[in-house]
């Protein structure tokens, strides 16, 4: 498998053709952004740390039932993933009420949401990725309902999955966002699964443990993503 042209570079990822059409390079940059990228910044191991984390939350992930478009690491902050078709919704699984959910809505920072609340966004930048509703959904053929019930459903299972996995290692998963696409006739997870994508609180004290930090200027980013990794490496 060899690399071949730059097919699509985001704001933190670069994904490259290869000399396989059914296989894509993934690269994590170290660049990391926040308010629609008007707060830009390389912090140098940054990628390194997502593409492990998101290694190793693909398998196991894959491990538990859940398809996803990862095949292997290449080297530090390089993997290989399957061509998908990405579908342009963004699926966000909320357990803790934070963030916009509480700016728009009248819940209170840390509310636990029981059952999570499923957000859909649509992925796209010239819009700013405004909400949607299954109804805008089907009008805009993103999704077919039975596509839109497997997404719902596998993200709930991710949600579960990963939730009591963070649980052990002392983490609390308020929310996270996922990509899915289509393979094959199925619909698989793709994108990424990291710190850049999680919100995550520790247990015992609340402190963010995500980019939360970057954000809001909470505290040393690359400690924050080293400790998270190695949480998450590491056997409970």
């Amino acid at each position: 498998m060899k690399q071949a042209d730059l097919l699509y570079t985001g704001k933190a990822k670069s994904v490259y053709r290869t000399d396989d059409p059914d296989v894509y390079i993934m690269k994590f940059r170290d660049d990391i952004t926040a308010f629609d990228g008007e707060k830009k910044d390389t912090l140098s191991g940054k990628g390194r740390y997502n593409a492990e984390v998101s290694t190793f939350i693909f398998r196991y992930l894959e491990e538990h039932g859940v398809k996803t478009h990862y095949l292997e690491s290449i080297e530090p902050g390089v993997i290989a993933v399957r061509n998908l078709e990405m579908i342009p919704l963004e699926v966000i699984v909320r357990n803790v009420a934070a963030g916009s959910i509480v700016r728009k809505y009248p819940f209170r920072e840390g509310e636990p949401l029981d059952p999570p609340v499923i957000v859909i966004d649509y992925k796209s930048d010239a819009h700013h990725d405004p909400m949607l509703n299954d109804d805008l959904i089907y009008a805009l053929g993103l999704a077919t309902p039975e596509e839109l019930d497997q997404i719902k459903a596998m993200a709930l299972t991710i949600n579960e999955l990963l939730s009591d996995y963070l649980d052990l290692r002392g983490i609390t998963l308020v929310d996270f966002k996922m990509e899915f696409g289509r393979y094959n006739g199925e619909i698989v997870l793709g994108d990424e699964i990291s710190m850049d994508s999680m919100r995550l609180w520790d247990k015992e004290t609340g402190t963010s443990l995500d980019k939360d930090v970057y954000r809001y200027n909470k505290g040393d980013v690359m400690e924050t993503y080293a400790d998270v990794a190695k949480r998450i490496l590491s056997p409970p």
